[in-house]
């Protein structure tokens, strides 16, 4: 049996940081995928053969034996657990952690350790100690602040529910080999991906896994979700600056500012929250015509703009993202930081009327800086399953 999930990355449109301060924020899919190929052998049963883990962007391979599995967890999938996932107890997670310390890990990629704890906890839990193998493949850039570890607990969680016949897919996307869940399926695969997720990041907002999973775009203001549907297709160019940053430091910074400036900050929030609110209705209308997208594009833009002046006000911009900016206003073309900023990704919105020539022009000049640049649709599918 073989069994492919894809999830979705995702991006900010508005409100990082003041979220965290009571304003709205927008997330939305792009079409950049992880994908997890789960492949079960015919004789699945019992302790014999290991549980694998294919990391090809790494270029890393991880196996436990099924015996060692079992010693250390126990038979821990159970189908009614299934509809109810349990977090992962701290005895569990430390059983786990000495599953993963059996492998050398190299220093410079000792990030994985999470990833693979998270890995473990899902597959034993879901399909038990069962030999298989798992191939994990990616098109987003990790550590970016676009949603790469929810992706992989999204498409990890798709495949293995539906290995389990827990989920199982309902309609194709649009004549292509790939198929959708429907929403209860989607429900359960997301409260697994989202265990999944609280392994990796200690306390997620879920925000991630939710977009992840069900795709499109979401606002999500003090704890509350609202599916969005965009009227029209949005594009954007994707700008990774590949300069890592510290995404605890910077929320810490901006609270820091917060508490120095309170009158100035809360003026700087609402104005956040409610170019959130505005954008999220813009993006909900159906532009029929080219000259509505037009009007449409320029509001977005604008609010964009307004948008990453703010973040600039909360001290979370770079010289990285700067020379982005920089760049892209030579074209006349508008941009912002997304995420938590420091470094990461920038955005810059991509008009329907812009020339492929521009754009070819643009991107250059951004990779003349080190950077690397992806052109992505914006609000699309989320989780999507493929049975072969």
């Amino acid at each position: 049996m073989e069994i492919r999930a894809r999830a979705p990355g995702k991006i900010i449109l508005a409100g990082e940081h003041a979220v965290v301060h009571g304003s709205a924020a927008v997330a939305a899919a792009i079409d950049l995928y992880t994908q997890s190929s789960l492949h079960l052998p015919p004789s699945g049963e019992g302790g014999a053969g290991e549980v694998e883990v294919d990391l090809t962007d790494s270029g890393l391979a991880f196996s436990w034996p099924c015996s060692r599995l079992l010693e250390a967890l126990g038979e821990t999938s159970r189908k009614a657990e299934l509809q109810a996932p349990r977090p992962c107890s701290p005895e569990e997670l430390a059983a786990i952690a000495r599953l993963v310390e059996l492998h050398e890990i190299p220093e410079a990629k000792i990030w994985l350790s999470a990833g693979l704890s998270a890995f473990l906890y899902l597959y034993t839990s879901i399909l038990g100690c069962r030999p298989g193998k798992v191939v994990v493949s990616s098109g987003l850039p990790m550590g970016a602040g676009l949603g790469s570890s929810a992706a992989f607990s999204v498409s990890l969680s798709g495949a293995l529910l539906t290995a389990a016949g827990v989920v199982s897919a309902e309609g194709a996307v649009g004549g292509t080999e790939w198929q959708l869940l429907g929403k209860d399926h989607l429900e359960l695969v997301n409260t697994w991906a989202f265990q999944g997720e609280k392994i990796i990041h200690g306390k997620p907002s879920g925000i991630d896994n939710a977009v992840s999973t069900f795709g499109s775009m979401i606002k999500f203001k003090k704890g509350e979700l609202t599916n969005l549907k965009s009227g029209n297709p949005v594009k954007m160019l994707i700008t990774d600056t590949r300069v890592g940053r510290n995404t605890k430091a910077l929320v810490a910074g901006v609270s820091e500012r917060a508490s120095r400036h309170p009158d100035a900050m809360a003026s700087v929030f609402h104005a956040v929250n409610t170019i959130s609110e505005e954008l999220s209705s813009i993006v909900e209308l159906a532009a029929t015509d080219e000259i509505a997208m037009t009007s449409k594009e320029e509001k977005l833009a604008e609010l964009m703009e307004m948008n990453q002046g703010l973040l600039q006000c909360m001290g979370v911009s770079h010289a990285s993202i700067e020379t982005v900016l920089r760049s892209t206003l030579k074209y006349n073309l508008v941009s912002k930081l997304t995420g938590a900023g420091g470094g990461g990704c920038v955005l810059t919105l991509i008009p329907t009327l812009l020339s492929k020539l521009v754009l070819e022009k643009v991107t250059t000049e951004l990779e003349s800086h080190g950077f690397r640049c992806f052109k992505v649709e914006v609000g699309g599918q989320g989780l999507q399953i493929h049975q072969g």
